[in-house]
């Protein structure tokens, strides 16, 4: 049984669509990011970036004590290699879809979620044009990469469906928002549209998501609180 530290965000989904494919049993532990659940020292023990998701493994090989694994990239070679699926462990392929994994986690995901967050920052940020043409920008070079990669393979990582499509998909789901025309990339929208339309991607994609509250019903007083929370951190102390 694993239990998963997760909030309805493209970094959770990329672990639940992997789960979802594996049929694996899961529990979703929610982590309220907008309430501070991260900043608990509870998750701080399993966590110490603060950040969702985390996973447990309640019954990892070899027996002994629960494993708890965080960053979305190492919980799904952890779930990967332990399912023997979606990871080759062949050295080749191991790596083909090893290096993927790293570029989702050092590019595709940290730049587009840098393009969202300034095209979403509202007046009171300020002139942010240079910012939103400098994000927006490289979530364009971002896609031609995958458009150009896909162009000479069916997938991501090769001719197999691996984890290295599971972690791209779900940040793509919001092209429109992150100011991109998936019409401008062929082989790309190809690739999306199939990924899309697997049953257990659609299950993944769909985990937790009745768990954030209906944007309708937030105060200005919520979203201040909000925003507060999630942006503009700076370093917990060492507790003593």
């Amino acid at each position: 049984m694993f239990d998963l530290h997760y909030w309805p965000t493209p970094n959770g989904k990329k672990v639940t669509i992997l789960l979802e494919e594996c049929g694996l049993e899961y529990k979703i532990v929610p982590c309220n990011i907008q309430r501070g659940d991260q900043f608990t020292p509870e998750f701080l023990k399993m966590n110490p970036n603060h950040r969702m998701p985390t996973m447990v493994d309640h019954a990892p090989k070899g027996g002994g004590a629960p494993i708890a694994v965080f960053e979305s990239g190492a919980i799904m070679m952890y779930i990967a290699e332990k399912a023997g699926r979606f990871w080759p462990q062949d050295l080749r392929g191991k790596y083909e879809v090893t290096q993927w994994v790293m570029w989702q986690m050092a590019n595709q995901g940290p730049k587009l979620g840098e393009c969202g967050h300034f095209r979403r920052a509202g007046p009171e940020a300020g002139d942010l044009s240079y910012a939103i043409r400098r994000f927006t920008d490289e979530a364009n070079r971002l896609y031609g990469v995958l458009n150009n990669r896909l162009y000479q393979s069916r997938y991501v990582a090769g001719d197999e469906y691996t984890i290295a499509d599971m972690i791209c998909y779900p940040w793509t789901v919001n092209w429109k928002a992150q100011g991109q025309d998936i019409e401008e990339f062929k082989y790309f929208k190809r690739w999306f549209e199939e990924i899309g339309e697997r049953p257990a991607v659609k299950r993944g994609m769909a985990a937790g998501t009745d768990l954030p509250p209906d944007p309708a019903s937030l105060t200005d007083e919520d979203r201040a609180r909000i925003r507060k929370i999630m942006y503009n951190q700076r370093a917990i102390p060492v507790s003593a």
